[in-house]
């Protein structure tokens, strides 16, 4: 395909299709699976009691609430909370946001039966806080020196958190949870399900940290520029630490069914790490191919309507 752009490198990388559906992931450390599994049995081990404000009793069919509970390392999270006006909440969705935030819920989804929470991960958008930069290029290097608190991991453990935080307002979702997260949350989203097992089923879209060797080796714009600036001063440390961030070594943990939205063309988060996590996933899986990611184009609302039928078809089996 042919975008024309004011970029000064090839979005694409130069990958075919098929060369994309053939990146695998890169090795893994050994300690890979302790290191995250005693992160989730933390995570467990904390009880949130939400606290929770109505701040719009009607907006297009739904209740709008403001949620405020403690994650790991008493970070506070915020998050928005719908809840249809009418009907049973029968599911219930955890839904991440990007790199750039979230200025308010995604109102347009089609999940009128369930219980929809938006969490804002820890230092971004209603979440913002000391010690984080709420610029994701700033954010992303938080302790990125250190593989027990880089920033990435609290982010995972706030998807834990904002699941129990769900089970406890609406126990009844229970076996009925969906995930969705785009690009920033995709990478967030793969690194937790691979623990994640309350979650029946979920949904990437261009999702980042994927076969991080390669993704700092891939110029982009965004975030990812941000590492690879750091990379080339910290080479050693940095690989030794993003090794245990990849979303395509935490893909081949997924158990649950997973739906991929993924990019053939992006300048923020290189294809080739996209498809490595969509092609590590053992577990059922559906893929949906998009012209482009983090860039407009002509069909990008035909793509948009698409995709969120296929989603809404997808994720029906979470119905009881």
């Amino acid at each position: 395909m042919d975008f024309v752009t004011d970029y000064n490198f090839d979005p694409s990388y130069g990958y075919s299709l098929d060369q994309l559906l053939a990146v695998t992931a890169p090795k893994e450390p050994s300690d890979f699976d302790i290191f995250w599994q005693s992160r989730y049995q933390n995570a467990l081990s904390l009880t949130p009691k939400p606290q929770i404000k109505l701040i719009h009793k009607d907006k297009f069919g739904w209740r709008v609430f403001i949620l405020s509970y403690p994650s790991t390392n008493n970070i506070t999270i915020k998050a928005w909370l719908l809840v249809p006006v009418s009907g049973i909440v029968k599911r219930g969705f955890i839904i991440g946001h990007g790199y750039g935030g979230r200025d308010e819920p995604d109102y347009h989804l089609p999940f009128k039966d369930s219980a929809l929470l938006f969490p804002c991960f820890r230092g971004l958008a209603l979440s913002a806080q000391a010690p984080f930069s709420s610029e994701p290029y700033w954010h992303v290097l938080h302790n990125i020196d250190q593989k027990d608190s880089y920033v990435i991991a609290g982010c995972v453990e706030d998807v834990w958190l904002s699941v129990s935080v769900m089970l406890i307002l609406f126990p009844q979702t229970a076996g009925h949870l969906g995930y969705l997260g785009i690009s920033f949350a995709g990478g967030i989203g793969a690194l937790a399900l691979a623990n994640e097992l309350r979650i029946s089923k979920a949904h990437l879209n261009v999702p980042t940290f994927g076969q991080q060797p390669l993704r700092i080796k891939l110029y982009s714009k965004g975030s990812a520029y941000s590492v690879q600036q750091y990379y080339c001063q910290h080479k050693k440390q940095t690989l030794k630490v993003l090794r245990y961030y990849d979303a395509a070594i935490a893909a081949k943990r997924i158990v649950q069914p997973m739906h991929c939205a993924l990019a053939l063309y992006d300048p923020c988060v290189a294809p080739p790490g996209q498809f490595a996590i969509y092609n590590a996933l053992a577990s059922e899986k559906q893929l949906f191919i998009l012209e482009a990611g983090h860039h407009s184009y002509a069909n990008q609302t035909q793509q948009e309507t698409e995709l969120l039928t296929e989603l809404d078809n997808f994720f029906t089996t979470l119905i009881p």
